[in-house]
């Protein structure tokens, strides 16, 4: 496959990851319960940022969706949030954060297109790296957009503890992201069934994924479960970073100080920060 063809391929996988997206962020678009609350967010964060550090801030969002996250940020206390959503989904964001609209500035751009004149002290994308086929123009214009020593916070798919998670979704995946809604809809309403049952057994017994299972979709609602199975096999694109990997994506891009967390053993958040000069 030459260059052309390459770049061809990932622009439409890209575009295609993104309208799958607008169609699920317009299905699911309610935004509840402990999901949709400041304790998960430092729970994503880890050790390597609390939320008093977002008191005040200026502070993007890549990724928006239905507006879970900049919430989040606004209920820890961020002066403005900069809201970066290319999707569908864009109304629903503004419609969940209308009764704040005066501290969001909501941008219907990828966020390769965050502009430089931002100048935000922190940027945040949970969930969404992983799903953009080619994220080095990303990385790199949250670096721009950044103050000097202003910070970056991304939470992506572990490749590392999810290995045989991956032996099982994968294969279901080259069927589920050709679905249409009401299909994967049906199918996930199957699967939740047996995630519920699953949880309950892991009760008693370990089992893979447990300290997710019981940190992290344990206190959610069980439509956010369903849901967050929808989200497993919906979209076109979706990496399982090493650390390796996590940690390069900014490194590569010149941040420094960059620190991961391998959060309950399946995912990785990491943490970089713009150089002061």
């Amino acid at each position: 496959m030459n260059n052309a063809t390459s770049s061809e391929t990932t622009r439409t996988l890209g575009e295609q990851t993104v309208r799958d997206f607008g169609e699920q962020w317009t299905q699911y678009r309610e935004n509840e319960g402990y999901y949709a609350s400041k304790e998960f967010l430092q729970n994503v964060a880890g050790p390597l940022l609390s939320l008093d550090e977002i008191v005040g801030k200026k502070v993007a969002d890549i990724g928006s969706g239905t507006g879970r996250i900049v919430n989040m940020l606004l209920d820890a206390g961020a002066r403005k949030v900069v809201a970066v959503e290319p999707s569908d989904a864009f109304d629903v964001l503004m419609e969940n954060t209308r009764p704040r609209a005066d501290r969001v500035e909501a941008l219907r751009i990828t966020g390769d297109k965050l502009p430089a004149t931002a100048q935000v002290d922190l940027v945040v994308s949970v969930g969404v790296i992983h799903h953009i086929p080619d994220p080095a123009p990303v990385v790199k214009a949250v670096y721009d957009a950044l103050v000097p020593g202003g910070k970056v916070l991304f939470w992506v798919y572990g490749m590392e503890g999810n290995e045989l998670y991956l032996s099982l979704v994968n294969p279901m995946r080259k069927l589920t992201t050709r679905l249409p809604h009401f299909a994967l809809d049906g199918l996930s309403e199957i699967l939740t069934t047996g995630l519920d049952a699953y949880m309950a057994i892991g009760k008693r017994v370990t089992l893979p994924l447990g300290g997710y299972l019981k940190n992290v979709l344990g206190p959610c609602t069980r439509t956010v479960r369903k849901m967050t199975v929808y989200d497993q096999l919906n979209p076109a694109y979706a990496k399982y970073y090493r650390g390796v990997e996590a940690r390069e994506l900014l490194e590569s891009a010149g941040f420094e100080n960059v620190q991961l967390y391998h959060r309950h053993g399946y995912s990785w958040t990491v943490l970089g920060q713009k150089p002061t000069s």
